[in-house]
């Protein structure tokens, strides 16, 4: 039991989706796969991913199931390196520059605007 109550303490990334069709909330626990639940509210889906998630470690344990670690941002460096066509450089710099912004900050707002990407 021990060993369940300082893995539930682990930061898992949790997320939470509003379901459309049938009102109400998914959310699970990407690092663990199949861990998922859902509520009728954020709090109900929040308490139910809870209890799957101590049940999802139990079943593990006994079932002999390695239990990933939780991702950490300290693996990212925050930096990655992309090879565009020459006229795409110069467009991205441009508009950079009419918007009185370096084109690293102008590309991560182009980014950051794209459906589906949150920046935390």
């Amino acid at each position: 039991m021990k060993k369940i109550d300082s893995l539930m303490k682990l930061p898992y990334r949790i997320e939470i989706i509003p379901d459309m069709e049938e009102g109400g909330y998914v959310i699970h626990c990407p690092e663990l796969p199949g861990c998922l639940s859902s509520g009728e509210s954020v709090e109900e889906a929040y308490e139910n991913i809870m209890e799957a998630k101590k049940e999802w470690f139990e079943s593990a344990i006994e079932e002999g199931i390695t239990i990933p670690e939780p991702d950490s941002l300290q693996q990212y460096s925050g930096q990655f390196k992309l090879r565009i066509p020459k006229s795409l450089h110069r467009a991205l710099a441009m508009h950079a520059k009419q918007e009185g912004i370096s084109m690293n900050q102008y590309c991560l707002y182009l980014l950051s605007k794209q459906e589906g990407i949150e920046i935390k």
